[in-house]
């Protein structure tokens, strides 16, 4: 019988797949190991443990923070403009932070999860997002799925009473502002203020049009950042107030 779920080479089907929490596939067989992963893990927990490395053992998740953000932006730099090797080395530098942080939880009272953890519940949510695809749900096209998952978000998270909740506040400037500008349209909330303002048609001209403006702002002494994040703010205020008369 095959796997239900193909996820990975399974020795014996030739997938592995999700099942019931036992690691065995449906029909019996044990999904394929992932030995360098593991050998990765141990090495973090042999880095960390009594007798490793000393500025390893002292790490704390707020003390970590700096490099994520770090190897976040190498990767971007990877994907965006490296080559194989390059996104090779990037990935296993973020995955090795996640790794990290998943060990200091182990060992912190009052946190005490493992990597275990951190995949099951990635897992369960990645699962119950995708009803079109684990369940009987229909979505055949992206945007039909994407409607679909921020049906099943709100569904799972319904202490948050607006659709800003969640949204990190220190995302770079231009994301927040593509983020918020798609919950301010889902709740008519006018975001254009400029009406002269020209699109362009392509992102090489965009990127030109964003940058001329950058550099018209430091010409006349104005931070575009402060001013974008300024502004960020306002259509937070009109969003909420949107929310309140609805």
């Amino acid at each position: 019988m095959a796997c239900p779920l193909p996820m990975a080479p399974c020795p014996t089907s030739g997938y592995s797949c999700i099942s019931d929490g036992s690691g065995r596939c449906e029909d019996g067989g044990m999904p394929a190991p992932h030995p360098k992963l593991d050998e990765l893990i141990a090495t973090l927990e042999r880095l960390r443990a009594p007798g490793g490395c000393a500025w390893d053992g002292e790490q704390t998740h707020e003390s970590l923070v700096r490099y994520l953000i770090e190897e976040t932006h190498e990767l971007v730099d990877a994907i965006e403009s490296g080559t194989r090797d390059d996104l090779i080395e990037e990935l296993g530098d973020v995955l090795y932070q996640v790794i990290f942080h998943a060990d200091i939880a182990a060992h912190t009272p009052g946190e005490e999860f493992t990597l275990e953890d951190v995949a099951a519940h990635m897992t369960a949510k990645m699962i119950g997002r995708h009803p079109h695809v684990f369940a009987d749900a229909v979505a055949d096209t992206p945007d039909a799925v994407m409607a679909n998952w921020e049906t099943l978000k709100a569904e799972e998270k319904p202490h948050r009473s607006s659709t800003l909740d969640g949204v990190p506040e220190r995302m770079p400037s231009l994301l927040l502002a593509d983020k918020l500008v798609g919950k301010a349209a889902g709740l008519g909330v006018a975001t254009a203020t400029v009406q002269d303002a020209s699109t362009p048609d392509t992102e090489d001209a965009l990127g030109d049009l964003l940058l001329t403006l950058v550099t018209q702002a430091k010409a006349r002494g104005l931070d575009a950042e402060r001013a974008l994040r300024s502004r960020l703010r306002t259509l937070q205020r009109d969003i909420r107030d949107a929310e309140a008369t609805q």
